[in-house]
């Protein structure tokens, strides 16, 4: 299987996240556990530029709010 690789940018308008197919796997497993039944608003995982994102990315926060 691939590496998972995973890259986000974008302007203050429009973020573009793309990913090879390991890294949108990795990504929807990311979201199907934000979804756990368990878990709380306000759950959250933060990704980042050169640790779980390709370098030059910028962060990205996956965050769980009930109150949406």
């Amino acid at each position: 299987m691939d590496e998972a690789r995973i890259k986000v940018y974008g302007s203050a308008t429009e973020i573009t996240v793309a990913a090879n197919a390991a890294g949108l796997r990795e990504l929807a497993e990311r979201l199907i556990g934000l979804a756990a039944p368990e878990l709380r608003g306000g759950y959250h995982e933060h990704l980042e530029s050169g640790i779980n994102l390709e370098d030059g990315s910028v962060s990205l926060i996956l965050a769980r709010d009930e109150e949406l």
